[in-house]
Order: C-alpha cells, then sequence, then structure tokens
C-alpha cells in the first residue's frame, strides 16, 4: 500500500523500515545511508522511523538527504504515513505538472503556472558567459578573480549538470557599457533607483555589446555584474511594490541574469581616481548560482512546515533535483524529436518528385528506433538509458530534417519551377 502510494511521481521507490540507525543527526545518516542504498539515476528510498527517534529534529516529519534518500517519522497511523510519502513524491519526483513544465511550448497557456515558461530549453550543450560591465573606468578600476570564483563555485554544479548536457565557460570585461536605462535618483535615500517596469529594457542594450549568442550553436547563459558609474551610484533595484531588492540583482527567463554591485564611496572627495575595487565573489556566486538553478527550473517549491531540506553545500544540486531535470529533459526530447519528424513528413508530401537519399532515410529510422528505445527505458526506471536515447534520436532527427540534399527543396515553390520551365 504505501509503496503504491509512493510511486505516484514515476520514480522506483523502496520504502525501507529500519530497526536501528546509529548515526546522530539527519545528515550523517543520510551520508551513512547513501553508501547502502541503489544509487541509480531516478530511484529514491524512504526510510521510516520510529515516532520518537532523535534522528529528525523536534517539529520535523520528513527529511529530504541531498542524495536520492529522505527520512519519514512514523506515527498517526497507516493514513499519515501515507500522506506524508505522497507529498515527499510530489517534492523529490516528476510529477504532472512536471510534465507540463517540460513540454511548456507545447501546452495551452491557460493549463501552466506563470513560471512553466521559464526553463530553459532543452539542448545538447550550453554556453554560460560571466560578463564584468564597467561602464565608468575613469572612475573606477574593477577587479574580478572570475577564474578561481567558476572554480570554487560553479564547476562542481556543471560537473553534475555534465550528464545532462555539455557546458563551456567564459568570461569578458566590457567597457563603457551601459544599461540604456536612465535610474530615477530618490532624494530620501540619496541613491538611484530602477524599478521593476524598467528592467525589460536594460537588457537590449546590453546585449548588442555581449557578442557571444552570435557564433554559438547552442543556448548562451549571460551572467552580467554591473558596476554603476561614480553619476549614478549607488544604484538599488525596486520590485514591483517598490520595496529594495535584497540581492541587487534580477533575472531574465531562457536568458540569465543581471547583478548590479556597488562601490562604496571614497571617505575623502579629494580621493584620487580611478578608485580601486576588489569583487567580493562569495557574494556574486552566490547571487549567480541562485539565478543558474532557476533558469534550470531547479527552484524549490514552498514546503510544508514539517519538511527538512538538506543544505546543498557547495555542490548546488541534490541527485535527485538531477534526476527531476533529466527526466524534464527526456520528455521533451521525446516531444521535440516528434515534431521535428512530423514536420519532416508533411513537408516531404507536398513535393511529389522528391528523391530521398538513403542516409537520410536511415537517420529518420534511427531517430524512430532511439524514440521507442527511450520510451521503453523510462517505463522500466532506467533512466540514464533513457536520457541518452532521446539524445540520439534529436541528433537523427535533426540531421534527417537539416539534410542539405534537401533543403533547397523543401524552399523551392512549384510557381518557381513552372516559371523556369516556361
Amino acid at each position: 500500500d504505501l509503496a503504491s502510494a509512493a510511486s505516484q511521481g514515476g520514480m522506483g521507490i523502496g520504502v525501507k523500515f529500519p530497526a536501528l540507525l546509529a548515526p546522530p543527526s539527519s545528515p550523517e545518516a543520510d551520508a551513512a545511508l547513501h553508501l547502502l542504498q541503489d544509487a541509480s539515476l531516478g530511484s529514491l528510498t524512504v526510510y521510516v522511523v520510529p515516532e520518537t527517534s532523535s534522528l529528525l529534529p523536534q517539529g520535523i516529519s520528513v527529511y529530504v538527504g541531498k542524495h536520492r534518500s529522505a527520512l519519514v517519522r512514523a506515527g498517526g497511523g497507516l493514513a499519515t504515513l501515507r500522506t506524508r510519502i505522497r507529498q515527499l513524491t510530489q517534492v523529490m519526483s516528476f510529477t504532472a505538472s512536471s510534465i507540463a513544465a517540460a513540454l511548456s511550448d507545447r501546452v495551452p497557456d491557460g493549463q501552466l503556472s506563470p513560471d512553466a515558461r521559464r526553463h530553459l530549453k532543452s539542448s545538447l550543450g550550453y554556453e554560460i558567459t560571466f560578463s564584468l560591465l564597467n561602464p565608468d573606468p575613469k572612475s573606477h578600476t574593477v577587479d574580478w578573480d572570475i577564474e578561481d570564483a567558476v572554480n570554487r563555485y560553479v564547476q562542481p554544479v556543471l560537473d553534475k549538470l555534465s550528464l545532462v548536457a555539455n557546458f563551456s565557460v567564459d568570461s569578458q570585461i566590457l567597457y563603457y557599457a551601459v544599461l540604456g536605462v536612465t535610474p530615477r535618483f530618490d532624494k530620501e535615500s540619496s541613491s538611484f533607483l530602477l524599478s521593476a517596469h524598467s528592467l525589460p529594457h536594460v537588457i537590449n542594450p546590453v546585449e548588442a555589446r555581449l557578442g557571444s549568442s552570435a557564433a554559438s550553436l547552442y543556448p548562451v547563459l549571460n551572467f552580467l555584474l554591473y558596476v554603476p558609474e561614480r553619476s549614478h551610484s549607488p544604484l538599488y533595484i525596486q520590485d514591483k511594490d517598490g520595496t529594495p531588492v535584497s540581492t541587487n540583482a534580477f533575472h531574465s527567463p531562457r536568458w540569465g541574469g543581471i547583478m548590479i554591485y556597488n562601490v562604496e564611496a571614497p571617505a575623502s572627495p579629494q580621493a584620487s581616481l580611478p578608485l580601486h575595487v576588489d569583487v567580493d565573489m562569495v557574494r556574486v556566486m552566490e547571487v549567480f548560482l541562485a539565478q543558474l538553478r532557476l533558469l534550470f527550473g531547479l527552484s524549490r517549491e514552498e514546503l510544508p512546515a514539517e519538511f527538512l531540506l538538506e543544505s546543498l553545500g557547495n555542490e548546488g544540486l541534490a541527485d535527485w533535483e538531477l534526476d527531476r531535470l533529466l527526466w524534464a529533459h527526456t520528455v521533451e526530447n521525446i516531444a521535440t524529436v516528434s515534431t521535428t519528424l512530423t514536420s519532416l513528413a508533411q513537408l516531404l508530401d507536398k513535393i511529389g518528385n522528391i528523391v530521398i537519399k538513403d542516409d537520410v532515410a536511415s537517420e529518420v529510422y534511427r531517430a524512430v528506433a532511439s524514440v521507442q528505445s527511450a520510451m521503453a527505458e523510462l517505463a522500466t526506471g532506467h533512466l540514464h538509458s533513457a536520457f541518452q536515447a532521446s539524445k540520439e534520436a534529436v541528433t537523427s532527427s535533426e540531421r534527417a530534417f537539416f539534410d542539405p540534399s534537401l533543403l533547397h527543396l523543401l524552399y523551392f515553390p512549384d510557381d518557381q519551377k513552372f516559371a523556369i520551365y516556361i
């Protein structure tokens, strides 16, 4: 009964009743149990501990670890336990709302939550660009140790995400690059303000200077650190209610994020310019990593008060969150292949005298076989092999669709042919 309740989320779930758990705290238990459990992608193990156990803190009924397991406190009978496990699977596994988000481009607007279309579309690779914008180099000399920051804070996350896609990271410093929106001066706080409704107009002027997306095969994620010019300092972002945004940053769905980094004014007005600024990379990377999670749809929903989630530390990504991402991208890849092959078939049907080469046909057959394999692997819970098959299907379907032997025929209407013959 418990297993059927737990399997609502679509992952293979084992519910275990350990007689005695020696470690004195939840994180230690999570680390110790990780060595004993099934660690395969897509699996989820639930350990039920006695109601009187001190393993979970007071008032906490469910502990979610950073691997593929959770601890649930018994008590209140099987009905209560069943409810807790169902809530747990809604948090940790792939649900109906996850499917809707993964297929957001193919689902009518009314059936989606406002955040569903914010996630990046599935791709074989992503390019991440960190840009430091210094619009006033006469006043500020800005140093940021971006290489060390990427190695320390970003790379551990990308190492985990390497299962999902290939990543490349680069950085640049742009001088005299302004936001393109004139901030409003506030007399009360003696500062400059950017309101929420003006933020969409900030990106376009800056994007023209970035230059990274023009030559990229893959989606580009832009993370911009903006040091305001001296004449507009300090500069703060306001939300829709007019209150300052604590991080002084905002993100744009499927594009990236911008953080405004204010420089303290010199104590003496006669201080020599330019001022030397050393960027606090810990504070900056905390914001950029949070934005990276939002872009991949890894933001954590509000949980019941009795839930406790383990801190992720430097890893930035729990194993079960990676599984959810793989599920989402697998489903999206299958839908993409279906759309691509359907479009190709419809186009070819319109051209009666077209010759389809054997290598194009073999790519189509390969794409169909890979999709069928991905569906079968998903049904049996083999998440990793299902994802790999879905990636192969995407590659084959796009090779067929964009084959040079077909391209010039697809865009050569009949009336042009008749005109040439005449």
